[in-house]
């Protein structure tokens, strides 16, 4: 009785035999590799069971390949994971149109913020579709775990203008500073300024199109850092300013009026805040003005307004006689002695070339 009682325990059994019989719970990269492969197995064997035909074309595959380590690589394998990349890339694809389609169905936002929200769909989408291709495939996520440390190394130092603008551009679209739409300049750090229109706000960088139909990639972190003059970010009502100059004999009220005339005539000045003309000072050769008008589509461009201002009050000062003055100088001459010693001696021959000469008489 006693020896039924005690367990059987074979005597050739060995401390490591038992130790290796005890299963652990740290995944390897050959068992993630095991995994992989026993994922393109299943695969395989579901749609053998469905068509012979293509199950012996699927063995025929497999049957080609090599052996690296204790992970086996086949062509039916190769061939597996680039169609699971094109179905997790198309999915997210037509996932990313139809979440953007059911987002602006069903929300009424802004333009900065539903832009905002289409990025966040778009990288919840991927990351989705990601991690069910990762899981189709078989692939253990924490057999990645001993890379996670250097791929965090290259992200700090490789990618950090990346992420950093891409930071910046989820400010910018929650801030509502900057939109789709909007008029703006930008100045870099030597000074030199860009002005333009905001045609998309994209991960990396603002696509900027100026009037002459030039598309400027502007980073993101460059608008939080430089100073951004946005034309548009409350109204887009903006003022223009057109300096004229008139000759000092000319009759000033009357210049005033056909200024106004000249302004009020142009195709996209405002009547409301109207016109106005400021005298801005008496310059060396003419008595300076300035032309204040206001238009409300600062996108179409403000030197064509100001080029047509000046043109209308081109043909009205030309009707009216008004002068447009050129420069003038004024040269005066201090009178000293060598100065007048230098006059005498000109004048002196001057005179000796107007005496008969005696030789000739």
């Amino acid at each position: 009785m006693v020896d039924e009682l005690m367990p059987m325990v074979e005597p050739s059994a060995s401390p490591s035999a038992a130790a290796s019989a005890i299963p652990t719970s740290v995944p390897t990269p050959e068992a993630s590799g095991q995994e992989a492969v026993q994922a393109a197995d299943s695969i395989k064997n579901a749609i053998s069971q469905h068509s012979l035909t293509i199950g012996d074309l699927i063995n025929k595959l497999d049957a080609i390949g090599f052996t690296v380590g204790t992970t086996r690589v086949s062509v039916w394998g190769a061939l597996l994971v680039l169609l699971v990349i094109a179905a997790v890339i198309v999915f997210a694809r037509i996932g990313s149109m139809a979440a953007h389609s059911m987002f602006k169905r069903f929300t009424r936002l802004g333009a900065a913020q539903q832009l905002l929200g289409e990025k966040l769909l778009t990288l919840v989408v991927w990351a989705v579709a990601i991690l069910i291709g990762i899981d189709v495939l078989g692939i253990n996520l924490t057999a990645l775990t001993v890379f996670s440390g250097a791929f965090g190394l290259a992200i700090g130092f490789g990618l950090q203008k990346t992420f950093g603008n891409l930071i910046a551009g989820i400010i910018l679209l929650m801030d509502r500073s900057i939109k789709p739409g909007d008029v703006i300049a930008v100045s870099d750090q030597a000074g030199n300024s860009t002005f333009g229109q905001i045609r998309k706000i994209g991960i990396r960088a603002v696509s900027v199109t100026t009037r002459d139909r030039r598309e400027y990639l502007i980073p993101n972190e460059q608008l939080m850092i430089n100073q951004v003059e946005n034309w548009s970010y409350s109204s887009k009502t903006v003022r223009i300013q057109v300096p004229v100059g008139v000759s000092y004999q000319c009759d000033i009220k009357l210049a005033e009026e056909l200024m106004l005339e000249a302004a009020k005539s142009a195709k996209r000045v405002l009547d409301s805040p109207p016109p106005t003309v400021w005298l801005d000072g008496y310059g060396n050769s003419s008595v300076d003005f300035v032309i204040q008008c206001w238009i409300s589509d600062p996108e179409e461009g403000v030197g064509n307004v100001r080029s047509e201002v000046l043109k209308n009050l081109w043909w009205q000062f030309q009707e009216k006689g008004i002068e447009i003055p050129f420069p003038q100088r004024d040269v005066n001459l201090r009178g000293n002695e060598q100065f007048e010693q230098l006059i005498a001696a000109i004048s002196q021959r001057m005179d000796d070339r107007g005496k008969p000469d005696k030789a000739s008489e």
